[in-house]
């Protein structure tokens, strides 16, 4: 009978986990809902050109003040980067910044909470890709519950969102993305999980 018990509390396990990351899946696949507000700040994380870019042109249309690219590799200035970007205008150089702190996602909030209370900002427009989105905004709001955070999910040409099941990269990578987000959800409950996930020092971006 216990072992029976025991198969059984596995077989509910196993299917609350996999309608979470049925889940998960959807809210990553949904397009931006709010793209015509604008907000004080501008915050992009890295991880590909795509996110970047779709920053950029969001400053260009005025649609804030100044951009954070939040975990910008130490090797990288804005020379640099600045050749992997189109049509760069000259007067928006002086509004953007770039943060050589962050190495992962709860550094990159904490990155941006610093630059976002030296400007004084108080409300701001998330950029980052669609499948980093959801823990992204769990990092941020931990760090800021105050802050008015606006998501803007990028949606990078690799990652296929349509019957995502059935391609092995894009399978990997949501079930990937969906493990971390729980992980984060449950070190939010409980704060002594945050110090040892705190310590990580690996860019994961």
């Amino acid at each position: 009978m216990t072992r029976k018990r025991g198969l059984f509390a596995l077989l509910v396990i196993a299917a609350v986990w996999t309608v979470g990351l049925f889940w998960f899946a959807s809210l990553v696949n949904r397009a931006p809902r709010d793209i015509t507000t604008r907000t004080e700040a501008l915050i992009v994380l890295t991880g590909g050109t795509e996110r970047v870019a779709a920053a950029i042109e969001l400053l260009k249309q005025e649609k804030a003040e100044k951009l954070l690219i939040s975990g910008v590799n130490k090797k990288v200035d804005w020379v640099l980067l600045a050749q992997t970007i189109d049509e760069l205008p000259d007067q928006l150089t002086d509004k953007i910044t770039l943060g050589h702190v962050a190495c992962n996602t709860r550094q990159n909030a904490l990155e941006s909470k610093d630059w976002l209370e030296r400007n004084r900002f108080t409300s701001v427009r998330l950029v980052t890709a669609s499948y980093h989105m959801p823990r992204s905004m769990s990092e941020f709001k931990n760090v800021m519950p105050d802050m008015k955070i606006i998501p803007h999910p990028i949606f990078p040409q690799t990652v296929k969102h349509d019957e995502w099941w059935k391609w092995p990269g894009t399978f990997t990578l949501i079930m990937s993305e969906y493990m971390k987000f729980l992980f984060v959800s449950i070190k939010h409950v409980f704060p002594f999980i945050h110090d040892s996930f705190n310590a990580e020092t690996v860019c994961e971006q």
